[in-house]
């Protein structure tokens, strides 16, 4: 693993943490209804599902790649392509409607919910599977997959309790709501740039 390499990953994780989602509705919900110490926990315990999630995703990326070199490849391709559509989705992403979210959270519920919510989404799945294939290969030690899956555990933790301190004030949240299409569209334009900067590197490659 090479700091570029590594630096690649960091960038990319915290952009994906960084995109508005459900996971940042959750963490606003839980703080602004059950508290600062409830959006910790929510922040936590999501980054734990997304850190054992991105270290399942590659376990089987390993696997798929010491057995089926072609289909790594057209995984390195439909991964940049995934992360290029994520970009054009948050570069055309419009106002809408946020969904209601459940009443009285505790801190069962925010641990659990925050887990879940990682965990059980197939679209992080698809992300990690995206972003591992442009860096994962046959020869990876297993210190520098579990330095990977830490690298995006550790960022989703930091910047959802960088969130939840943040904005426990409703006058924020307020703010948030508002331009929160803005900062769809600037993600998208970064999301798209990675992508385009992943491709070329599979095309020298």
């Amino acid at each position: 693993m090479t700091l570029t390499t590594w630096l690649a990953v960091v960038t990319i994780c915290t952009l994906g943490a960084m995109s508005p989602g459900p996971s940042l509705a959750l963490v606003l919900k839980q703080t602004l209804a059950g508290g600062r110490g409830n959006g910790m926990i929510v922040a936590a315990s999501h980054g734990i599902g997304i850190g054992l999630y991105a270290f399942l995703s590659i376990i089987g990326l390993a696997a798929v790649i010491t057995t089926s070199p072609a289909l790594f490849a057209a995984l390195q391709w439909g991964g940049a392509a995934y992360l290029a559509w994520l970009g054009f989705k948050g570069l055309t992403a419009r106002k809408g409607e946020a969904g209601e979210l459940p009443e009285v959270p505790t801190t069962a519920s925010a641990a659990r919910d925050g887990f879940m919510l990682a965990f059980l989404n197939p679209k992080v799945a698809v992300f990690f599977i995206a972003l591992f294939s442009q860096v994962v290969g046959p020869d990876t030690p297993l210190m520098a997959k579990l330095a990977y899956a830490a690298t995006a555990m550790v960022i989703d933790i930091g910047w959802y309790m960088i969130v939840a301190w943040l904005f426990s004030s409703p006058r924020l949240l307020a703010s948030l709501k508002r331009n929160v299409v803005w900062l769809e569209r600037f993600f998208g334009v970064l999301l798209i740039a990675l992508a385009g900067r992943l491709v070329a590197g599979i095309l020298k490659a």
